[in-house]
């Protein structure tokens, strides 16, 4: 049995906002001792698990501009290729397997063969972690073995399954709100809007399963690949997550 478990939704761009949401947490003396994330989640999450601080994961994020390493593909099966995320991800994440981790890890991907999640916890981490965050049709899906694997979100954007039952304590992030959509400027806006909507699904159903859920509002202005605004989705999931502590911590000894 876990302490404390710590559930990352997917969410593209938005996803940098788990890094201020985490130091908001530790800063609270809330640690997570497992973490289960999907595409943008399973990314945030194989950092801090593999023993990054904030500021470390930040400065990588910043600097070596993960979300833009992504190459042309001919779109056979997709436009863009991961190749360069996964180099990064290999050059930067110190764990090779799933074992050697600091924390416990659970990455969802989506089997496209079968139309399942499935929850990797074992084996080759980086491999796992480049299917997680495989968007359909943006980028090419992953092979591992004989199967193909896309977006964790597309099936479970909120993995809460591997470690249900497992924790005394439970943390959902979702950085992925939807909201009320008013006016749509453009075709890619309707893409994105699409993808956010398919990845809400069953959100609420999972809601009440946590002690603490956080969902930064503010998050829904940001566009899928708006890499561009990094720094201020950082400080949203972390001002978020401060003021919700302050009104509501059930990890505050009474």
């Amino acid at each position: 049995m876990y302490n404390i478990g710590l559930v990352l939704s997917g969410g593209a761009a938005r996803g940098v906002a788990h890094l201020g949401i985490m130091k908001a947490l530790e800063e609270a003396g809330i640690i997570p001792d497992v973490i289960s994330g999907s595409s943008a989640g399973a990314i945030a999450g194989a950092f801090r698990a593999d023993g990054h601080s904030i500021p470390e994961i930040l400065e990588l994020f910043y600097n070596k501009r993960l979300y833009n390493f992504v190459r042309p593909s001919i779109p056979t099966r997709g436009f863009l290729s991961l190749g360069g995320m996964e180099s990064v991800l290999r050059e930067c994440i110190r764990a090779r397997t799933f074992e050697e981790l600091k924390i416990p890890l659970f990455v969802c991907a989506t089997n496209f063969n079968t139309g399942k999640p499935e929850y990797f916890h074992e084996g080759d981490l980086i491999s796992r972690i480049v299917a997680s965050a495989s968007v359909p049709v943006m980028f090419t899906p992953t092979v591992i073995g004989d199967q193909m694997y896309i977006d964790g979100g597309i099936t479970d954007n909120l993995p809460l399954l591997p470690i249900e039952g497992k924790c005394r304590k439970m943390i959902g992030v979702h950085v992925n709100p939807v909201g009320e959509e008013k006016t749509v400027t453009s075709i890619m806006r309707i893409a994105e809007r699409s993808f956010h909507l398919a990845m809400a699904i069953n959100i609420e159903q999972k809601i009440p399963k946590f002690d603490l859920y956080i969902e930064p509002d503010q998050l829904k202005t940001i566009g899928l690949m708006d890499v561009g605004r990094s720094k201020e989705i950082y400080h949203i999931g972390y001002e978020y997550t401060r003021e919700l502590l302050k009104t509501h911590n059930p990890f505050r000894e009474s």
